[in-house]
């Protein structure tokens, strides 16, 4: 049997809970096989151990009655967190390089190589999706000279949510989700013309100022690209994993690699790729329409060996619930497009190893 055969045999596999196979998931690193022996190699992010031992017994399934297959050797890399949990346990121990923050389990990135995808929109809608599966999520609007929280969920421009006795800012609760961002303490349409250091100052207050209180993720919305604040928060902030947001077109994608090299460099986990507006449904006739492009971030998720998260349509719905301050999720959640994104959310929560079972009632 070849590489290519094995592969397909194991599309059978499914994710324990899930509809989707560990190969579209991107658990499968490597299958290296000649007449001796072969050798499969998975990377499995969850830390609960029976989703191990499912995936590994499914795998030994699909593969017990293939013919011309050498003994096989099943590979289990558990790189989820690590990384993130070691560089928490030596800046404690010594006081310097990045750290976590009290009472919050896991710190996600949000990030985008290039502008104009949408992400801002995704981070949102995902914050609410996880909060509405039950998890305690804080969004962190990196974003300092474009904050788009403030709008996203309908939070007035320049409105802070005070302070605690210990003088920490308070952050703004909508649907669920505990939020900060700079557009709650300047006016609307207010242009912000700061220098780097200021910039490294207002994130590190936003950071280590808030009152956060126990969260089980906080997402952190970064701006498009890799500059000044993606320096700052990879190497001052230990981070359990980044998510790149693309769209499918190929001029999108050429700038996703920036993204990955961008965590990988700082030994942040990439735990996936999400492409946001990736087909159109006609209201009229149902017809499905791939305006820029089919597959493109499949694509480039298998190249960097990536889970592929899910696929966002291109629907006015979400546009329209972004600009009243309501997003889809919450104002309208049994819609084919809010239970995308719960499937997103619940995705993540299993790779980050707080997935819970509260399904999309």
């Amino acid at each position: 049997m070849t590489e290519i055969d094995i592969r397909e045999r194991l599309k059978s596999v499914k994710y324990p809970g899930f509809t989707r196979d560990i190969v579209s998931f991107g658990l499968v690193k490597s299958i290296a096989v000649d007449p001796r022996r072969c050798e499969i190699r998975l990377s499995i992010l969850t830390e609960n151990s029976e989703v191990v031992r499912e995936i590994v017994a499914g795998v030994e399934t699909a593969l017990r009655d293939a013919e011309g297959l050498p003994p096989v050797d099943i590979v289990v890399e558990r790189p989820q967190l690590d990384k993130g949990a070691q560089a928490r346990q030596l800046a404690k121990a010594t006081g310097r390089g990045p750290s976590g923050l009290p009472g919050i389990a896991r710190i996600v990135a949000v990030a985008s190589g290039k502008g104009g995808v949408g992400k801002s929109t995704v981070a949102g809608h995902l914050a609410v999706a996880m909060a509405r599966l039950g998890l305690r999520v804080g969004l962190l609007d990196a974003d300092i000279y474009g904050p788009s929280v403030p709008l996203l969920f309908g939070v007035p421009s320049g409105t802070a949510g005070g302070s605690d006795a210990q003088g920490r800012f308070l952050p703004v609760e909508r649907y669920g989700v505990k939020l900060v961002s700079m557009g709650f303490f300047i006016g609307e349409g207010a242009p912000l013309i700061w220098r780097g250091p200021m910039l490294t100052k207002a994130l590190s207050q936003f950071l280590n100022d808030v009152a956060w209180g126990d969260l089980d993720v906080l997402l952190l919305d970064l701006p498009p690209g890799t500059g000044d604040v993606q320096m700052t928060l990879t190497q001052s902030l230990a981070m359990d994993g980044g998510v790149i947001v693309t769209t499918p077109q190929d001029v999108a994608l050429a700038d996703v690699e920036r993204g990955v090299k961008m965590f990988q460099q700082a030994e942040v986990p990439v735990l996936g790729v999400l492409e946001n507006m990736s087909y159109h449904v006609c209201t009229g006739c149902g017809a499905t329409t791939h305006l820029f492009g089919d597959g493109g971030a499949a694509r480039v998720a298998n190249r960097f060996g990536l889970a592929m998260l899910g696929s966002i349509p291109l629907v006015r719905t979400i546009r329209e619930a972004g600009d009243a301050g309501a997003p889809v999720v919450a104002s309208d959640p049994d819609s084919d497009v809010a239970r995308t994104f719960l499937d997103i959310a619940q995705n993540l929560s299993e790779l980050l190893g707080v997935g819970t079972e509260v399904g999309h009632a």
